[in-house]
């Protein structure tokens, strides 16, 4: 059975299931409830098919399949169905209206472009919405800018300009590959090719973090060949965002910038040796 036949079959089944009395609604919504019964759940769902069909049908202008948008509405109308308090005296097509809807509305949203777009409820409200106003603010009003259009539509959904002009410019145009080609020729470059990143390569970026940790280590353990003094001298004028100057040292030791200076030299001469004595290969580290 093709497609369409089997549309056409479902619609005619859903349009000959008869409708429920808000009696009858209500007492078989407290039988599924309370008893799970899947008899009652039937009688509800198929009632309530039409429902699915009539609401799927506002959505066809998307581009998407009729049998795709009504099977993601019955999802909805089961999800109505496993929700519903019949206690709450509210008619069952009113409640499974919103679930409906919002069934399609995200499936619509995954599958109409490769870009998911809408994720928020003030810009599924502007994607849904936004053709609409267009055209009633074109009918409706004399010739007017786009920026004011904007700005309207904007106002009306209490979304931003830049918003509005974003979301038309999607409407406006079908997605493009970065594989196709940018000029007719097969052998033209794709626009992928133009897509330049400057940055660092993953692993490159990861080996530079484990090289800075190595060096970390290292010097972590060069520094235990220092004095107290001398270690304090290093720390301050060349392990801090700051470094202290030999002046402000030598107040602080009670000694003269000179002699700072002097305990500075001979301290990285010691960790120099020291970091060359556990790896040779990092004779070539200045310390300077």
């Amino acid at each position: 059975m093709t497609l369409e036949p089997a549309r056409r079959t479902m619609v005619k089944a859903a349009m000959a299931a008869p409708y429920l009395e808000r009696d009858e609604e209500h007492k078989l919504a407290l039988q599924w409830k309370h008893l799970q019964d899947q008899d009652a759940l039937h009688k509800i769902t198929t009632a309530h098919m039409r429902l699915v069909i009539s609401m799927a049908s506002k959505f066809r202008n998307f581009g998407l399949p009729m049998n795709d948008l009504v099977q993601e509405g019955h999802v909805g109308l089961l999800e109505a169905a496993a929700r519903f308090e019949p206690e709450r005296e509210v008619r069952f097509s009113t409640y499974a209206t919103w679930w409906i809807r919002a069934s399609m509305q995200d499936y619509i949203l995954r599958n109409w472009s490769i870009v998911r777009g809408g994720t928020s409820s003030s810009q599924k409200a502007l994607f849904f919405n936004l053709r609409r106003l267009r055209a009633r603010l074109s009918q409706s009003s004399a010739r007017q800018s786009q920026s004011e259009m904007y700005r309207q539509i904007s106002d009306s959904l209490g979304v931003s300009e830049k918003d509005v002009e974003l979301m038309d410019s999607r409407l406006s145009g079908p997605d493009t590959s970065l594989s196709a080609p940018v000029a007719d020729d097969e052998s033209s470059a794709t626009r992928v090719d133009f897509l330049v990143d400057d940055r660092p390569l993953q692993d490159e970026l990861v080996a530079n973090v484990i090289d800075d940790q190595r060096r970390s280590e290292w010097l972590r353990g060069a520094l235990d060949v220092l004095n107290d003094r001398e270690k304090s001298i290093i720390q301050q004028r060349r392990l801090s965002e700051d470094g202290a100057t030999l002046e402000s040292l030598g107040d602080q030791l009670g000694i003269s910038k000179e002699r700072v200076r002097q305990i500075e030299n001979r301290a990285l001469e010691k960790l120099r040796s020291a970091l060359v004595r556990d790896d040779p290969g990092l004779a070539e580290m200045h310390l300077n």
